[in-house]
Parts: structure tokens; C-alpha cells; sequence
């Protein structure tokens, strides 16, 4: 199997691809009213910065959304009926005309309904603060204190209805998840994810970046998605979700504005068959524990490696490890071989 995996330096509101051209999209888009994207937006829209310089919060708020609708409308565009779009977005506080929250999670679920999505439920994952302080404010005193957002939400909707698969389509039960793992995966909250920083050799390229760890896009890559699938991030940042996208065996396209951090991927990308090891054979050492740990007996035994599995649906369950990698010239080629085999 082969996968391909290119970036293109550009502009999220106008994608350079055909109509239904992916099947899933995994971003995670710059926060409004988060100070240390102020600069993006209102390099985007200058009405963004004149609305921060006169102090109108609210004003501000509605351009920056207004940036991403722009956004939402070409994910709508590229997404092929039935595909699901995954947006990891946190609300913000900020003390500019008053001290308030900025309410993003809900503003893009408005803007993804009005294009005609459903919205699905949905993840609040919670990423624990390093300070001890569990509040803003006043302190001890009531009560002109404030509770620490320590969550962000990954969003999900779905574009119409759900997708036909051939009935016992290989490629989507060779890309089953363990009957464990989908209960920790599906879980309406994520605790077990922390924030990570981006590990890049520039410190300058560090501070025009944000930081979501491998582990969330390749979860949700294997939650909505199958083998071959092609997988889109419209703000692709250090390309993570590409990244992810590759460890398991699907297509990816990324846009960004910054060609240094497109650049910066051609490392990353050469990580990825040590990581594909290492992810296969966390998952398989990780099943074996849970069954090892099980009281009771299974009932399913799955075909390409010696475990039981809770249902039959796992008994395909098939892992490809990324053999190797190499640059192509509009991006990178990925072999993947089965892991075992």
C-alpha cells in the first residue's frame, strides 16, 4: 500500500482542490481572541487589528469568525458527502474592553450548521493547566473570581448522510479499531492528552505555531476514517495531522500559510517509520495487557495476530507499519507494509 502526503502553501479560505475531493478533515484553526494569533488575523482582515486597537472585543470577535467562515465554506466544498469534519477549537478570556469568554466552540458548530452539516457528539478534551492556581481573580474573596478554562473542544460534524461501504469492504475492517480502545476513544472526554510543544530546531518558528499532540489527530484519523482514505488539514501548522495521517496508512493534503513551516515537515515525514513501529506495536502490546487483565473469556480470535478480540468485527483488524518514505515532487510517498508480515 501507498500513501501520499503533500502541502501546499496557501490561504484556507481557497483550498486548491476539487469539489469532494477528501473524506475527512482534522484541524485545529487559530483561536479568535487568543492574544498570540492577533497578528494572523489581522493580517487576514485589517478590520480585525482597527477593532483590537479600539479596544471593542466583540467586534473583533465576529471579523475573526468571519475569517474562518470564509474557511468552513471550502472545507464544505472539498469534503465528499458523508465525510466528517473534526475541528479542535478552545474558548478564550480576555481582558480587553471587560473581562469575558469568547465563546469559539460554539460559533463554528453555528457556522458548520448553517452550511448544511449535522453536528455529532462531540470530545471536550481537558488539558490540565501547569499552574497550581485553579482560578483568575480575586483570589480567596468572593465574587469577582473566575473558573480556569482547561478544556478545548474537538468537534465533530458530518457532511449529509453517512457513507456507503461495500458490504465486508476490506479496507474498512482491516481498519478496525480494538473493542477497548474504541471505548477509550469514544469517550465524551479526553483526559489523558496533554498539550506538547513543538519540537522545532527555530525558536521563531515555535512562537508562529500551536501544539496538539500526535496522539490526538491519529486517534480520530482512526476513529472517522478508513484504509486509503485521504485526510485534509486546511491550517496545517507543523503538520501533525499528516503526520498522523501517515502512521496510519491514509492519504493527507495540508495547507499553509507559512512556507517555513511547510518546510519544516520534511523531518517530520522522515519520523514516520519508526513512529509506524512503535504505534503498532504500543497497540498490539497494549490489547494483549487488556486481555491479560480480562475475568471473563473471548468469544473471537482475530486473523492476523495471535489474540483473542471481543467482537467479530476485530477479527480482520489488520496494522501497516510505514516501511518507508520518500519526496515526490509535489510532496512524499509513503510504503506501508503489513506489520508482521
Amino acid at each position: 500500500m501507498e500513501t501520499t502526503h503533500r502541502v501546499h502553501v496557501g490561504d484556507a479560505r481557497d483550498l486548491p482542490l476539487a469539489d469532494d475531493a477528501v473524506d475527512l478533515v482534522v484541524t485545529s484553526p487559530p483561536y479568535p481572541m487568543i492574544e498570540m494569533w492577533d497578528e494572523v488575523f489581522a493580517a487576514l482582515d485589517p478590520a480585525v487589528g482597527e477593532a483590537l486597537g479600539d479596544g471593542d472585543g466583540e467586534r473583533a470577535h465576529d471579523l475573526m469568525l468571519s475569517v474562518l467562515d470564509d474557511a468552513w465554506s471550502e472545507v464544505a466544498r472539498v469534503l465528499a458527502p458523508g465525510g466528517i469534519a473534526v475541528v479542535n477549537v478552545g474558548d478564550a478570556t480576555r481582558n480587553l474592553d471587560r473581562f469575558r469568554v469568547y465563546d469559539n466552540h460554539a460559533r463554528v458548530t453555528e457556522a458548520f450548521e448553517s452550511l448544511g452539516f449535522d453536528p455529532l457528539p462531540g470530545v471536550l478534551w481537558r488539558k490540565p493547566a501547569n499552574s497550581a492556581a485553579k482560578f483568575m481573580g480575586s483570589g480567596m474573596v468572593p465574587p469577582n473570581a473566575y473558573v480556569t478554562l482547561e478544556r478545548e473542544h474537538v468537534l465533530v460534524f458530518r457532511n449529509g448522510e453517512r457513507r456507503a461501504f461495500d458490504p465486508g469492504a476490506d479496507r474498512r475492517y482491516e481498519a478496525a479499531y480494538f473493542w477497548e480502545e474504541r471505548n477509550r476513544w469514544f469517550s465524551d472526554v479526553w483526559d489523558d492528552l496533554n498539550g506538547e510543544q513543538q519540537a522545532l530546531a527555530d525558536p521563531g518558528l515555535r512562537e508562529r505555531s500551536a501544539a496538539f499532540p500526535f496522539e490526538l489527530p491519529y486517534r480520530l484519523v482512526n476513529m472517522y476514517s478508513v484504509y486509503g482514505d485521504t485526510v485534509l488539514d486546511p491550517f496545517w501548522g507543523t503538520g501533525t495531522t499528516s503526520l498522523a495521517a501517515a502512521v496510519a496508512g491514509r492519504h493527507s493534503v495540508g495547507v499553509e500559510r507559512d512556507a517555513a513551516l511547510a518546510d519544516a515537515f520534511d523531518d517530520r515525514i522522515r519520523e514516520a517509520p519508526d513512529l509506524s513501529r512503535r504505534v503498532v506495536a504500543d497497540r498490539l502490546d497494549a490489547h494483549r495487557e487488556f486481555v491479560d487483565g480480562a475475568v471473563d473469556d473471548f468469544d473471537y480470535r482475530a486473523e492476523h495476530y495471535d489474540v483473542p478480540v471481543r467482537t467479530a468485527q476485530e477479527e480482520r483488524i489488520r496494522f501497516y507499519e510505514v516501511a518507508d518514505v520518500e519526496p515526490t515532487r509535489d510532496g512524499w510517498r509513503a510504503t506501508h507494509e503489513p506489520h508482521g508480515e
